[in-house]
């Protein structure tokens, strides 16, 4: 079956102005990216490309098509010239007030795609609006909005290239209930409830400062103590990063220190598929918050372990709080660092040919 990239105008290809009217040539302005990724696109994928677009009164009194055109067919010409063309145009005139079902999102321009001959469950919407993305909703597709799940169109061309990178994992034993869900290429939005706050906090560094996504809802045995709440956190979070990662093709596999007040903190990590935790770092204090300090080594060995990853973690300084905080802060930028992947190099980082 066809797959399809249902594209929006203005705003995704064509940088929109104040005015929300493309009606002249001083206001034409290609979103940054956009040619060369749609080119890798063309070129490299598979997909059909359906410009999808609602142009107020396009053709009515009040916005002649002259306005218009001339404008429209320079996009396209600069587009076919660097080996970007259409294989479909769909253009709304209708106002707002019509409510016209051809008019996004609805789909009345497009039931030629609904007829079956399309797998629209693995075609994406790609857009700018939140009408785009009910679009996608209406259609039963993918959807990425710029400004919303993806920010540029390096990253629209890498999720379709590449794949996204989200998993899950849901751990269930006597002792603990664990559901963890992350996005790898996320902005750093967090729902984290473990039960104890101060983890809770550290965990949300590791997707703030790491750009990604991370849900963690977790029900312990905290009326024992807080050893399995935090030990099985670490075993189910390496176990969602590994299945995020996939084959790792294409990623920088290594991370490297950040100071926090009159803290040094450095975490250095290699994905590579071994195991291995070396800990520098001592604490004072029997708990910072409601988190025992005998568990931060704890949580490392069991999250390096079962990601597969070799973790080197050094701290020094006096503050106890600034110290565990600044490694958590370290091993997000190092994750960051060292899950960016290049889709123009997209090799196994590995002279084995394997990780």
């Amino acid at each position: 079956m066809k797959q399809a990239l249902f594209i929006d105008r203005d705003g995704t290809i064509l940088v929109e102005p104040e005015d929300e009217q493309i009606d002249s040539f001083e206001k034409f302005q290609f979103v940054p990216g956009v040619i060369r990724n749609l080119n890798f696109i063309r070129t490299k994928l598979d997909f059909e490309f359906v410009m999808v677009s609602n142009q107020d009164g396009l053709g009515t009194d009040s916005y002649p098509e002259p306005d218009f055109w001339p404008t429209h067919n320079l996009m396209l010409n600069t587009l076919k010239s660097e080996g970007v063309e259409f294989d479909d145009i769909l253009i709304d005139r209708s106002f707002p007030e019509d409510n016209l079902p051809t008019r996004k999102p609805g789909t009345g321009m497009l039931t030629k795609y609904l007829a079956g001959d399309y797998d629209l469950a693995n075609s994406y919407v790609i857009g700018d609006r939140q009408t785009d993305k009910q679009l996608a909703v209406n259609l039963g597709c993918k959807y990425l909005i710029l400004g919303d799940n993806v920010q540029s169109w390096d990253e629209i061309t890498e999720i379709l290239f590449a794949g996204e990178r989200t998993a899950s994992v849901r751990r269930t034993t006597k002792e603990t209930d664990i559901d963890i869900r992350l996005n790898l290429d996320g902005t750093g939005q967090c729902d984290i409830n473990t039960g104890l706050g101060f983890f809770d906090h550290m965990l949300e560094q590791i997707g703030k400062h790491g750009s990604i996504d991370l849900f963690i809802h977790v029900n312990g045995d905290l009326n024992v103590d807080e050893h399995h709440t935090i030990e099985d956190t670490g075993i189910a979070l390496g176990e969602c990063i590994g299945k995020a990662l996939g084959d790792k093709r294409g990623i920088e596999r290594y991370g490297y220190c950040l100071p926090m007040d009159d803290c040094l903190c450095s975490v250095a990590l290699d994905f590579g598929g071994r195991a291995w935790l070396i800990w520098d770092a001592e604490f004072k204090r029997e708990y910072v918050g409601d988190m025992p300090t005998e568990m931060f080594h704890h949580f490392f060995k069991s999250f390096s372990d079962v990601a597969r990853m070799n973790l080197n973690i050094k701290a020094e300084g006096d503050n106890e709080h600034h110290k565990i905080e600044g490694i958590f802060k370290a091993l997000a930028r190092s994750i960051k660092m060292a899950v960016k992947r290049d889709i123009y190099k997209f090799q196994l980082p590995s002279s084995k040919g394997m990780l």
